[in-house]
């Protein structure tokens, strides 16, 4: 009997021994656990041994610095500018930030400024007229502030026209003296409509590109445009220093906006380069038409030259395996043929 109690109390002891042994098992491993968790050692110790999960990453993922750059923006033909204004005399059109156009274009300083900047040519909007009394009309009384960007590209815009929806601006690089101006209306005798004329005394040029004006001016240029609603193709012409108005080519690649802004979706900013193709197209033949005269008003003609050449083009590029570009690069083609003609005859009026 003795032997069977002692037995019974030598279990309790073992059972009480395993029971403490547990206890401090499960207090170790609570001590391990993150302070403020509330959840159980085991539950925490099994999580922490868990691999962490990675995002799948691209096999062809580069590094940031690793990645090609874009390539840099072509410089403009430097070349084309004559007699620049030296710096040290446009200084003091810093002092016309915070002014409104209106008030610019009615400082005397800045008046001379631009009679010498301007071409020295009749222009005709709605009658003639000189060139910087047709940017004065648009620009008298304009509350558009003057804007001077990076401290150094100064534009003034105003929309005073009393007719034909006439706008316009003045760009001026404060730091290589470059000036240059832009008006805009709907030409209501007949001639490609509406038409954007940029203009420059500082240029003499037969022919012109866009890509050979500064990038920043095209930049600004863009702004102006979609600030003012004009249409972002249109026929465009170049008035320069010799007092000849030439077309202002549409080099621009409209699916790849160099100014910035964002190319149409699908197939619409395609069709946009061969809309500005095909207006470079007429507007060179009008240009021929009136003798590159500043002030002509006369009907676009169509002529049996253009009309049979349209014909030979179409069906050439209808049979292609890629009919709009075929047609964009047949009328680019085509377009340079007829700006380096030489005119004959006398200007018409």
């Amino acid at each position: 009997m003795l032997s069977f109690v002692g037995s019974s109390r030598s279990w309790k002891i073992l059972c009480m021994m395993a029971v403490l042994s547990l206890a401090g098992w499960c207090g170790h491993a609570m001590g391990q656990e993150a302070p403020g968790s509330m959840e159980s050692g085991p539950v925490q110790q099994l999580r922490t041994t868990e691999p962490q999960k990675q995002e799948p990453q691209p096999a062809t993922a580069e590094p940031p610095q690793q990645r090609e750059a874009l390539p840099p923006v072509a410089p403009y033909d430097e070349a084309i500018f004559q007699k620049r204004i030296p710096a040290d005399q446009l200084t003091f059109l810093k002092s016309f930030a915070g002014s409104t156009s209106g008030q610019a274009i009615a400082d005397k300083q800045f008046r001379k400024l631009m009679d010498n900047a301007l071409p020295d040519c009749m222009f005709h909007y709605g009658h003639d007229m000189s060139m910087f009394e047709a940017i004065e009309t648009v620009l008298k009384g304009s509350p558009v502030p003057v804007r001077i960007r990076d401290g150094r590209y100064m534009t003034l815009a105003g929309k005073s026209g009393p007719y034909l929806g006439g706008r316009g601006f003045v760009w001026i690089d404060l730091q290589e003296g470059i000036a240059l101006g832009g008006f805009y209306f709907h030409p209501t005798n007949g001639e490609p409509t509406p038409t954007v004329t940029v203009f420059s005394r500082q240029i003499k040029e037969d022919a012109l590109e866009m890509s050979q004006l500064p990038a920043e001016f095209a930049t600004d240029l863009a702004q102006w445009s979609q600030q003012f609603g004009v249409p972002p193709v249109t026929t465009r012409y170049f008035i320069t220093g010799s007092n000849k108005r030439i077309l202002l080519e549409h080099d621009e690649d409209y699916c790849s906006n160099a100014d910035g802004s964002i190319a149409p979706p699908g197939d619409a900013c395609e069709q946009m380069n061969a809309d500005s193709a095909d207006l470079d197209m007429d507007t060179a033949y009008y240009l021929e038409q009136v003798h590159y005269a500043t002030n002509a008003t006369a009907w676009m003609i169509k002529g049996d030259e253009q009309v049979a050449w349209i014909g030979v083009r179409d069906r050439t590029c209808r049979i292609g395996p890629n009919p709009l570009g075929c047609r964009i690069r047949m009328t680019r083609e085509h377009t340079r043929v007829i700006i380096h003609r030489q005119p004959v005859g006398r200007p018409h009026r």
